[in-house]
């Protein structure tokens, strides 16, 4: 069923932000990373390492490191501003909209540690609103990757992409399944053809929407599982096709319901192609702290939730 996307091991999508900086800091002359007092959590020991003289350590000072990062840019610099999600939109957004998206600052705002699976610091710091916070700002490119060699990928595409960037990455060690060499920004990547259901994730979702599939496609349900990686620009004609087969969608993501990916696939739809429509999303709740696999559990992310999402979905077909 999925031949081309096979377990290899388990790392966390930091580490693949943080491989693909010690790549960058050899090929592009032109980074510079800024972090706010957590390299260790951003993993980009290894470039500071190679490049000292290209890293500005801004301490816990998220505004003002957003702010010498537009002057970086100005200046011809790429750089990359790293910290927590939570930290990295929510507490500095008015400098992200002013300083950076406003004029189109060819910065990349780098955040790990995004969404429940964050698991054990608790709701303070899982923060579930910034994809809908970047999404809406004008000139944002929004990107959320699912794993370790996307991630990576990820991180070395948009050091080429020419505008702001908000890349999203988390804590946890993850299921690594994507090849390399699939990865362009706004492209989607079709992981299986059906035609029952369009099964739509980002993130870590991804995988669980990998297991889902299997256990749907046992009980005689056609799964059409789609990766979107790029929620902002989003794949319109690779979502439509779909849907226009399929007649459904569900959509999964690591994220507050409201804002997300769903609510994207929702507006194309309302557009272009009214469809029932299920969310695998948190409802409108803040997390708690926890194991990362029980928090997605209890808060509807889990497994049997998108199951679950995908029999109630095909009910609704008229």
């Amino acid at each position: 069923m999925f031949d081309n996307y096979q377990v290899t091991g388990k790392k966390a999508t930091r580490n693949g932000f943080g491989d693909g900086m010690t790549e960058l800091g050899r090929i592009n002359d032109q980074v510079v990373a800024m972090c706010a007092d957590l390299v260790g959590s951003l993993k980009i020991q290894e470039f500071i390492k190679e490049n000292p003289k290209r890293f500005i350590q801004t301490g816990i000072a998220e505004a003002n490191m957003m702010g010498i990062a537009a002057g970086l840019a100005t200046a011809g610099k790429i750089p990359f501003a790293t910290t927590f999600a939570n930290f990295a939109t929510g507490r500095v957004y008015d400098q992200i909209r002013q300083s950076i998206a406003y004029s189109g600052k060819n910065v990349k705002i780098c955040a790990s540690h995004a969404g429940l699976t964050l698991g054990e610091d608790g709701a303070t710091h899982q923060i579930l609103e910034d994809i809908g916070l970047m999404k809406m700002l004008p000139h944002m490119t929004v990107i959320n990757p699912c794993d370790y060699n996307q991630t990576k990928e990820a991180t070395l595409a948009i050091a080429n992409h020419q505008g702001p960037v908000y890349l999203r990455f988390g804590r946890p060690s993850w299921p690594i399944f994507m090849p390399e060499g699939q990865f362009e920004i706004g492209k989607a990547i079709l992981m299986k053809e059906g035609t029952d259901v369009s099964l739509v994730a980002t993130g870590h979702m991804v995988y669980y929407a990998m297991e889902a599939t299997k256990i749907l496609e046992e009980s005689g349900i056609s799964v059409e599982l789609i990766n979107i990686h790029t929620i902002k620009p989003l794949d319109d004609e690779a979502l439509l096709r779909s849907i226009s087969k399929t007649k459904c969608v569900v959509s999964c993501e690591e994220h507050q319901r409201n804002g997300g990916l769903g609510d994207a696939i929702a507006q194309l739809c309302a557009i272009n192609l009214p469809s029932p429509q299920e969310f695998v999303a948190v409802n409108d709740s803040f997390g708690e702290s926890g194991k990362p696999d029980q928090l997605l559990d209890k808060y509807g992310l889990g497994i049997s939730d998108i199951v679950t999402a995908v029999k109630k979905v095909r009910q609704r077909i008229t």
